[in-house]
């Protein structure tokens, strides 16, 4: 540790070959500063057993079940990353969060070094890369809660304790602000640039998030709803990315050297209605038809979305046939990402309602 204080903390990694620590920093007790665990016990390994060396970052594992409890034997303090932030920290990042979520909902302009610069003025020395993880968890929290999140912060799971309790009571203290997220999010404004070139991704990775005990429940979000006007909204949003998926696929056809399949497109949602499973029937080829389902969000590339168990139905049914297209950043400048076939083995999905009644279905 007096080395890794000496050195400093990039030249000390580089030196023994270990990365930055994803999860674990130990405390060196003589200054406070917290060191890389694994690197730590590696280089420590060197100087009691000089004949053999410091150990590689292959040759153990460095996590809860190794390294942790090993320095905690010995009587170091071992700290998971971001939760040696203080209720006073941690507030201070959430409103700072919750100020640029409510600009960006708002199309209004701001910059986020300006806000991380501002808010380490009122942290621990807090380093700029460690304020822009505590805003990833934010983020992360606010998509467990399908809330939306500030798109340039992807979600980062693994967030403190005191983050989750902190982000969900400032839900729950501050409504109207929330309420102006929500509802800006939801409004329907022509996309800032009608271009369908370059506009396809991959889609998001699904992760596995760990459920850790005395977690706080969802809490219920009350307020006034128009539940008409609010439906209204969510339709006219989902149309208008209909409209705009219609406007991509008759340059993907053209692009594939089938510009006379655009005429027999059909928009089965605008002609017959919701409850066919899909929303555009549109061709991959001559003979062979693509079955397509539009997702709207003004929202950012991982939020989640709302699926049918009809369309699930639908989607297994046809294969490779079906495609769901994720139109996100629909306001600013619309991009999406497919997916093909069976939607149940590239999403998590979790049922939000059920219907009750006193029949029981025998198989």
């Amino acid at each position: 540790m007096d080395e890794f204080v000496r050195l400093g903390r990039t030249p000390f990694l580089a030196r023994y070959g270990f990365g930055k620590s994803r999860d674990f920093m130990v405390r060196d007790a003589k200054t406070g500063q917290l060191c890389d665990s694994k690197a730590i016990v590696g280089a420590a390994f060197g100087h009691q057993f000089p004949e053999e060396g410091p150990l590689k970052a292959a040759d153990f594992f460095g996590g809860e079940a190794s390294v942790v409890p090993k320095l905690q034997r010995m009587g170091f303090e071992v700290v998971r990353i971001g939760e040696d932030w203080s209720a006073d920290e941690v507030q201070a990042t959430v409103a700072s969060y919750f100020e640029m979520l409510r600009l960006e909902a708002a199309q209004e302009h701001y910059i986020k070094t300006e806000f991380n610069a501002q808010l380490r003025q009122q942290l621990r020395g807090r380093s700029k890369g460690s304020v822009e993880l505590k805003f990833q968890n934010i983020s992360a929290v606010l998509n467990g809660l399908e809330l939306p999140f500030i798109s340039g912060y992807k979600p980062r799971t693994n967030a403190q304790l005191l983050l989750r309790q902190t982000v969900q009571q400032f839900v729950l203290d501050h409504p109207d602000v929330v309420g102006q997220v929500v509802d800006a999010m939801e409004e329907v404004k022509t996309p800032g640039k009608a271009s369908f070139h370059a506009s396809v991704v991959a889609p998001p990775p699904v992760e596995t998030v760990l459920q850790v005990k005395g977690d706080m429940p969802k809490p219920r979000l009350p307020r006034k709803v128009d539940w008409a006007q609010r439906d209204e909204a969510n339709r006219k949003l989902g149309r208008a990315g209909e409209q705009w998926v219609i406007g991509f696929e008759q340059r993907r056809l053209s692009e594939a050297g089938y510009p006379e399949l655009f005429q027999q497109l059909d928009w089965i949602s605008e002609r017959l209605g919701d409850g066919a499973g899909y929303d555009i029937l549109s061709h991959e080829r001559p003979g062979v038809h693509r079955f397509i389902e539009v997702k709207t969000t003004n929202g950012g590339h991982a939020a989640s979305f709302i699926i049918s168990r009809n369309e699930l139905e639908f989607a297994a049914e046809k294969e490779d046939a079906f495609h769901l297209y994720r139109v996100f950043q629909f306001r600013d400048e619309p991009k999406l990402y497919v997916l093909k076939g069976n939607l149940a083995e590239q999403l998590h999905l979790e049922p939000i309602d059920y219907r009750a009644s006193f029949r029981r279905l025998m198989h």
